[in-house]
């Protein structure tokens, strides 16, 4: 009767293992299947965390907007960073502005860096202060 408790247990043993594997893999599939596409950007977070409030799409499609190619937007971030205080760094400025660009603008993307030059710089390098 021993040797058919022994020889039962490592099959029931290996049953529990098998399920507890078979749980474990199915309930991990929803995060695996999830692609990096459809998790929000660092750009889309930034902006829907500080801008949102005040900023609805319509600012975006109006008739006088500010930005009117990637320099431009990239400068409109910075500012409105700027005076909200937030103290974003350049790559997160970056960031939300390509995100709003995917979204509303569409401009060419011509560099990531925030060098937008002449008074812009001046302006940019006063808020700063």
């Amino acid at each position: 009767m021993n040797s058919v408790r022994c020889h039962t247990r490592p099959k029931t043993a290996n049953r529990w293992r098998m399920a507890l594997l078979a749980a474990c893999v199915t309930s991990s599939l929803p995060v695996c299947a999830q692609s990096p596409s459809t998790r929000p950007s660092q750009g889309e977070l930034l902006y829907s965390t500080h801008c949102v409030g005040c900023h609805t799409t319509q600012v975006h499609w109006r008739e006088k907007k500010l930005a009117n190619n990637w320099t431009s937007l990239k400068a409109q971030v910075s500012r409105w960073q700027a005076n909200s205080g937030l103290g974003w760094r350049d790559a997160e400025i970056v960031e939300v502005a390509r995100y709003l660009n995917d979204l509303y603008y569409h401009f060419p993307q011509t560099s990531d860096q925030l060098s937008f030059g002449g008074t812009l710089d001046f302006l940019r390098r006063a808020l700063e202060r």
